[in-house]
């Protein structure tokens, strides 16, 4: 069993030569977004655990920007804060996937 309910981990990696990268594509203002969001809806408390963290390259740039959420293990792309939404309320809370968003 994991210490998190959810545990939601953002692509946040800048490359350094300039090339194509999620955070190229707002991903730490995403991130702390959805963070704050999880927060606002008393989601982060022991009673839910849902964890959202940070990550450097997780190897999909071309689909970037990229979350996963575990344990499922479901990887989305997003374009703008209505899609965090509907990640939030769907996924996080409800525990339903976002098949339009998976990648």
């Amino acid at each position: 069993m994991s210490f998190f309910d959810k545990h939601v981990f953002f692509c946040t990696n800048q490359r350094e030569d300039g090339g194509d990268c999620c955070n190229n594509h707002g991903a730490q203002k995403a991130r702390d977004y959805v963070k704050g969001k999880v927060k606002e809806h008393d989601l982060s408390t022991r009673r839910n655990s849902i964890r959202i963290n940070s990550a450097g390259c997780l190897g999909r740039c071309e689909e970037g920007p990229v979350i996963v959420v575990y344990p499922e293990g479901t990887w989305y792309t997003y374009r703008n804060e209505n899609d965090l939404d509907e990640i939030i309320d769907e996924h996080l809370r409800h525990g339903r996937i976002v098949e339009r968003l998976k990648i």
